[in-house]
């Protein structure tokens, strides 16, 4: 019998107190735990990561069926299990952020999500197009609350938010970028898009594009200097070329009352650019209100000497805690993801896991100068499995079942429908990403796709598990520019590792329970910066997607308190008590 998460308290972050006492139970929870977040799966044989965790929690988790470990994330424990492992998971549940969609009329009550056409939505997956609408409607609401008629797009893409703020809610937008080609995508598509909503029009309206500006954002001084500027040129669209934008930021010291009221805007503006956006929050006076839901939280700069990503909030400064890339990499993991995988695809990630895994032994025994390099070699492999992992979600969505999870047997397993040989790699469908390293999302379209994992045959007999890792690992030492190994030499490596392959799931699932509480720590401590500037800033966290199609749904929503305050509805976020 599954036991239900902690409950009987609450957490709230309504205050700078009571976000820093939040962040306080976090950094000691991960303190204790330190080792398990920083071990990285590849290194699972090499270093026999298993013997780090508690004997009794491994011998528990291996007998346990691939449903109950694809809950651990989730706060789901077994009545059975041993009550320290209960109380691991229970405590990281209950220090989470709550992700549970809400509606955006409970946080705004005047807010107005409009559903978008087919042309507006041209070029969008489901998951886009739900960002898209849940996102504009916030953004225009608060963009009319604050008296602003401006907003600012940053990292903008090719301009699908923009261009929903510019023709849906008639919003001037300035849509800033590191690419060239978004720019141009965004006119093109802005100018496409100007025809339809005009020709619908019975009286004449002036409908305007998002402006475009190419600049690569390196610093907050930055983003301010360009959002200012741009907003000072009144000639409609344009697109700026600048390589680096280090331009002084006079407008700063000496306000130019001609801007207009500013709203910064960002759907999953990537590393320190979500960062950056909310130091120009607080130090431009023109910026009335900020809407920004991050990601990409490895590519955070942490404590640098200059500004960082990560910390940024004074309390975090002042504590001990340091994450690093592979934690901070760990943070995107996503509890709703995993809860949502089936049997097969979790088994389909665990194997290559053990691959990976089982060539970084192969690598350490007869490449060991290449393995010291810590090769990373393309991410194609990862790209392709998010793609197959939406359209399984998209298909239960419509027809109430799975997409067809079934690989080619091991006898099809060289070659393509035709019977030739595979020329590009293929990923496996429904799969997602299983670790952050780069080599492993690269070769496993060469070796797992092609496995038959059927229902009454859930466990890949080992000869085929060999051909598998034989596969993955010629691939791997392919790409590497490695030399051959000889399939004598392989089968001794995978002979002395195969027997301990079934502590990688468990061991993974534990690893994974602690990524959304890093995130949680991530995304208070910008909260916490925010607060920490007084009665001035108002600001809130608020789950505006739904996590299973994007896990990255927490807004940071922020506005001044100059004039008229914004009145959302009163929304707390509301948490288990913290166990232990």
């Amino acid at each position: 019998m599954a036991a239900s998460p902690a409950t009987g308290g609450a957490r709230s972050c309504e205050t700078a107190e009571q976000t820093r006492e939040w962040m306080e139970a976090i950094a000691s929870f991960l303190g204790r735990h330190r080792p398990l977040l920083e071990a990285h799966v590849v290194n699972f044989f090499k270093d026999r990561l298993w013997e780090m965790v508690d004997a009794d929690w491994m011998e528990c988790l291996r007998r346990e069926p691939v449903e109950s470990l694809l809950m651990l994330p989730s706060g789901c424990v077994q009545d059975h299990w041993p009550s320290s492992l209960q109380e691991f998971i229970l405590t990281a549940r209950s220090l989470v952020l709550p992700r549970e969609q809400k509606s955006p009329q409970s946080f705004l009550p005047n807010s107005r999500v409009a559903s978008i056409g087919t042309v507006l939505a041209q070029g969008m997956n489901s998951k886009k197009k739900h960002e898209i609408e849940a996102l504009s409607g916030i953004v225009d609401a608060i963009a009319r609350s604050r008296g602003a008629k401006t907003v600012v797009d940053v990292g903008s893409g090719q301009g699908y938010l923009a261009q929903a703020l510019s023709f849906e809610y008639q919003l001037a937008v300035i849509a800033i970028d590191a690419s060239s080609h978004h720019a141009s995508v965004t006119n093109t598509r802005a100018e496409r898009i100007k025809k339809h909503y005009a020709a619908k029009c019975v009286e004449k309206q002036q409908f305007k594009v998002p402006r475009t500006v190419t600049c690569h954002v390196l610093s907050s001084d930055t983003l301010a200097a360009v959002t200012l500027d741009a907003c000072q040129d009144d000639h409609g669209e344009h697109i700026t070329e600048t390589n680096n934008c280090n331009q002084s930021i006079p407008q700063i010291e000496q306000p130019n009352h001609s801007i207009p009221q500013l709203v910064l805007a960002g759907l999953h503006a990537c590393g320190d650019l979500s960062v950056n956006m909310l130091r120009v929050f607080v130090s431009c006076e023109q910026v009335q209100a900020l809407v920004s839901v991050g990601c990409c939280y490895n590519l955070l700069s942490e404590n640098t000497d200059t500004c960082p990503g990560f910390p940024i909030s004074k309390a975090a400064k002042s504590s001990k805690l340091v994450l690093g890339k592979s934690i901070r990499d760990l943070a995107c993991q996503s509890a709703e993801r995993w809860r949502n995988l089936t049997k097969e695809m979790a088994l389909q990630n665990f194997d290559i896991h053990a691959f990976r895994a089982a060539f970084q032994m192969v690598l350490e025994k007869y490449f060991p100068e290449v393995s010291r390099l810590s090769p990373s070699i393309g991410r194609q492999g990862k790209a392709l499995r998010r793609q197959r992992l939406r359209k399984v979600m998209e298909s239960h969505s419509a027809m109430g079942k799975a997409d067809d999870l079934s690989y080619p047997n091991c006898k099809e397993q060289n070659m393509n429908t035709d019977g030739s040989l595979p020329t590009e790699p293929t990923a496996p469908k429904g799969a997602v990403e299983c670790c952050s390293n780069e080599l492993c999302t690269a070769v496993v379209g060469s070796s797992i796709s092609r496995v038959n994992v059927g229902p009454s045959d859930t466990n890949l007999d080992e000869c085929c598990k060999f051909t598998l890792f034989k596969d993955f690992t010629i691939s791997g030492l392919g790409r590497l520019g490695c030399g051959f190994v000889e399939d004598v030499n392989l089968l001794e490596i995978w002979k002395d590792v195969q027997h301990f392959s079934e502590f990688i799931g468990p061991f993974w699932c534990l690893r994974a329970a602690l990524g959304p509480l890093v995130e949680t720590y991530i995304l208070l401590d910008r909260l916490l910066f925010l607060q920490e500037q007084g009665s001035a800033v108002e600001a809130s966290l608020f789950p505006l997607f739904d996590p299973a199609m994007s896990p990255r749904n927490m807004a940071l929503v922020a506005w001044k308190l100059t004039g008229d305050p914004l009145e959302p509805s009163h929304v707390m976020l509301l948490m288990p008590e913290y166990v232990g």
